[in-house]
């Protein structure tokens, strides 16, 4: 295995070097299957040994060129209509020839986990989608996660074009699939998907050294990354500290008999109940931070034993490894996912089999995510697995104080745009998905700074004008509040708004598309979709509604508050024929308070008779409010707002 990991960080080194090149060579994403922006001149272009010439050849006529001092070469194909295959044959002192090359849309997918989310994560919701996916013209190219912290590199250690076709659909993103698939079934044009994402990573890692120029604390964070000492030093602190950590001493697995094998007895009294799903802090367990054993014996029929079956557990807070009858079946090393386990067709046996899950726990609360699926099933037969377990605590972590981190690259300002997305910059495309800012919100002020730069940044490095930048504002998340109150989920969700002032811009509401226990909601189709709706008013120029209602102005009058919108399209409406609900109103003190709402027109009249003198006005102004119910006429949400700010 190290000799793999050595070998690989050898070629990347030599890839994004400037050595002699004795053969021409082109970049990863320049391959066969690649769909070519249609339309518009496209840059090829490789590398070769300096001042050697090469002839590109594509559609009966030869392009010529020559590489320069830096061995890099490229040349410009004239504008194509959508369709091929084509072959592209390229002839220096070694010859290369592309197959299946399509002419059609490029886009560009960027952001964090919900732009990574492949479709296989969400095989249940999506299994008609996968197992019907027969579109060769939608073509997807996933970038790893890589990082740099010193210097935008030149191309990729590896990557293929791969085509929503039967299995290969499976690691598409889902968000990006369905926008190309609604694009697909309208235009009927090959549509290319670059997936540049990585969970958990926060705007500025994405935007390059010269793009954060206006953001000082930032800067001076690059160029102390720039400094390999300094980095190796914080991995070396952390890794000092860690190691003074006591050492897991699990009761479960240092006894005799582990607790997840068949011939373990349970001793009378040692194991409690408890339910699942639930907070085990919930259930009269205090401030528990370490290990805790679950066990139930769960009868399983005939009919489900000689067959795969599959264990959904939901979501648990943090780590867990589930055991069958002594066997371990699946394991998951941090909260997001949702715990989906593949059963093999000898595990389960006829009569009472023992599950045991082993959950670990580091801060806040531990255990079991409600309101998630927890059952095991094969083919027609399903066992639900809530309901009252036995537990036991295997071990205690002893509090500590915080210690020094490692510094986490891919968390670091311009450290995935040097790694990921300046070896695309030359590649023509269509226009831009964003899909992130869960990761800022705890910065959501800065962000109303950081998305606008980043709009700049990336069009200045693609050199392709006032690229369309569609992008998706965050669903609602967390606990309801049935309350008026502050929140920086909303203060984000301002900030995305406030970007569309950026010109070529569009933005996909979702704030009723969330899911309070899962910062990963399942429905990623209509986010594809609602995207593709921007998509067709930006990038295509179709005359339609393609946002719901976004504020756009309000005027007091007396004891009521008016307030216009753009994209009323047909008319206002809320979706579940209720009266309006989420608005708040407040005086001079800012004390917010529910208001009364009613459509008028195109207008909404929003008061409450305790606040004669209102001054302003909020709507679904919280992480996840409970009933966000205006939207217009074709069935698109208002976007939240505040009139306060």
């Amino acid at each position: 295995m190290k000799l793999v990991i050595i070998n690989t960080t050898i070629v990347f080194f030599l890839l994004n070097s400037s050595l002699t090149f004795s053969q021409a060579r082109l970049p990863q994403i320049v391959r066969d299957s690649m769909i070519l922006q249609r339309d518009t001149k496209v840059n090829i272009w490789g590398w070769a040994a300096v001042n050697e010439k090469v002839n590109v050849k594509f559609n009966g006529k030869t392009y010529k060129t020559k590489a320069g001092a830096d061995g890099k070469w490229s040349v410009i194909l004239p504008p194509t209509k959508a369709g091929g295959p084509y072959t592209i044959d390229i002839a220096a002192s070694n010859k290369i020839t592309l197959k299946e090359i399509l002419f059609g849309d490029v886009w560009f997918c960027s952001g964090q986990s919900n732009m990574v989310h492949q479709l296989n994560i969400h095989d249940v919701t999506y299994a008609k989608d996968i197992a019907e996916a027969n579109y060769p013209q939608i073509r997807h190219f996933w970038i790893p996660t890589l990082t740099n912290l010193q210097t935008p590199q030149n191309d990729l250690p590896f990557g293929y074009w791969k085509p929503a076709v039967g299995e290969d659909v499976r690691p598409f993103s889902a968000v990006a699939y369905f926008f190309a698939k609604y694009l697909y079934d309208k235009y009927k044009v090959p549509i290319g998907l670059i997936n540049a994402s990585v969970g958990g990573t926060p705007i500025e890692a994405w935007t390059s050294e010269e793009g954060l120029k206006d953001f000082s604390s930032l800067i001076n964070t690059i160029q102390k990354n720039k400094d390999t000492s300094y980095v190796n030093s914080t991995t070396r602190a952390a890794a000092a500290y860690n190691a003074g950590r006591p050492k897991e001493n699990d009761l479960g697995m240092t006894s005799d008999k582990k607790w997840f094998d068949g011939s373990y007895i349970p001793p009378a009294g040692g194991w409690k109940t408890i339910n699942i799903p639930g907070y085990w802090e919930d259930q009269g367990i205090k401030d528990l931070n370490g290990i805790v054993w679950y066990r139930r014996e769960i009868d399983i029929p005939a009919s489900m034993v000689g067959k795969p079956a599959k264990v959904f557990l939901g979501r648990i807070v943090d780590a867990d490894v589930l055991y069958i009858n002594g066997k371990e079946v699946g394991n998951t090393t941090y909260q997001y996912p949702q715990r989906r386990y593949n059963i093999p067709a000898d595990v389960l046996k006829a009569g009472k089999n023992l599950f045991v899950i082993r959950v670990i726990n580091t801060a806040n609360k531990g255990g079991f995510v409600p309101d998630k699926p927890y059952c095991i099933f094969s083919g027609n037969d399903t066992i639900d697995l809530k309901g009252a377990w036995k537990y036991r605590v295997g071990d205690v972590f002893v509090p500590r104080s915080p210690g020094p981190f490692a510094i986490s690259a891919q968390n670091q300002p311009a450290a995935l745009y040097n790694a990921m997305v300046a070896p695309i910059i030359n590649y023509t495309i269509k226009g831009i998905l964003w899909y992130q800012g869960e990761s800022n919100a705890g910065r959501p002020d800065e962000y109303a700074k950081l998305l606008p730069a980043l709009i700049h940044d990336w069009r200045s490095k693609w050199k392709q004008g006032e690229l369309p930048f569609l992008y998706v504002q965050l669903p609602g998340f967390m606990d309801y509040n049935y309350l008026p109150s502050d929140s920086k989920w909303a203060v984000l969700r301002e900030a995305q708004l406030k970007a569309l002032s950026v010109p070529n811009t569009a933005m996909a509401v979702a704030i009723d598309l969330g899911e309070w226990n899962d910062i990963h909601p399942d429905n990623k189709k209509d986010v594809g979709e609602r995207l593709a709706l921007t998509a067709l008013k930006i990038a295509y120029g179709e005359n339609i509604v393609h946002s719901g209602p976004v504020h756009q102005s309000s005027v007091i009058e007396g004891n009521k508050i008016i307030i216009s919108f753009t994209n009323t399209g047909s008319g206002l409406i809320t979706n579940d024929g209720e009266d309006l609900s989420e608005f708040a109103i407040a005086g001079a003190d800012k004390k917010f308070v529910w208001a009364k709402a009613t459509i008028e027109g195109d207008k909404v009249i929003v008061w409450n008779d305790d606040v004669p003198d209102p001054l302003y006005v909020r709507y679904a102004w919280a992480d996840n409010p409970v009933n966000p119910n205006l939207y217009n006429k074709e069935g698109l949400p208002a976007s939240p707002f505040r009139t306060d700010d």
